[in-house]
């Protein structure tokens, strides 16, 4: 793993390897970062189900004002905080230890603007994740979600108040971006 552009392009993350994790390639988060392009500028960003912080990093490279990480994973959150001395980038994120879905239900302070959430295959949750997100606090008006989802699972096109923009498949892989539509 590696961060493929921005301040920290070329710099090599530490990974986790498991049978059951699949990090993002690099493939698959160029495609991603290039529609989301300006959108990533000044933006507060969330990581759900962050693991190692492969998105986050990625995010922050690309002129992110700040990255909140969540996992539940103590040992991807110890990898993420390797990661994160590594770019020296500890004043600019914060990490927390929680399962995603009871963070989402209780997150109350201010939203973000864009939500990178890539929740484990195996679980084939994607489409559970975007019901919680609709009925979340999380994402301000406008603000984007981006999920990973493997491709045989079903998500949906629309989860009010957030509509489709975009999916894009990738071998096993598909990535759908959404918005926050106003009131």
């Amino acid at each position: 793993m590696r961060i493929i552009a921005g301040r920290f392009k070329g710099r090599k993350l530490v990974g986790f390897q498991a049978g059951h994790l699949r990090p993002t390639t690099d493939r698959v988060k160029e495609s991603l970062f290039n529609k989301l392009a300006e959108a990533v500028l000044g933006a507060r960003v969330l990581d759900l189900f962050s693991g190692t912080g492969n998105l986050g990093l990625e995010a922050l490279s690309r002129g992110a004002e700040e990255v909140v990480f969540v996992d539940k994973s103590g040992k991807s959150l110890q990898i993420l905080d390797k990661n994160i001395a590594l770019l020296g980038v500890k004043n600019e994120v914060q990490v927390v230890r929680e399962e995603a879905f009871r963070f989402m239900k209780k997150w109350n302070a201010s939203p973000f603007d864009l939500l990178l959430v890539d929740p484990p295959f195996t679980q084939k949750i994607a489409h559970q994740v975007m019901v919680s997100l609709s009925q979340s606090k999380l994402v301000r008006i406008g603000g984007r979600v981006v999920i990973e989802s493997g491709h045989q699972e079903w998500i949906g096109d629309q989860y009010p108040p957030f509509n489709l923009l975009d999916r894009r498949h990738f071998g096993d892989k598909s990535v759908s971006f959404f918005r926050l539509l106003g009131e």
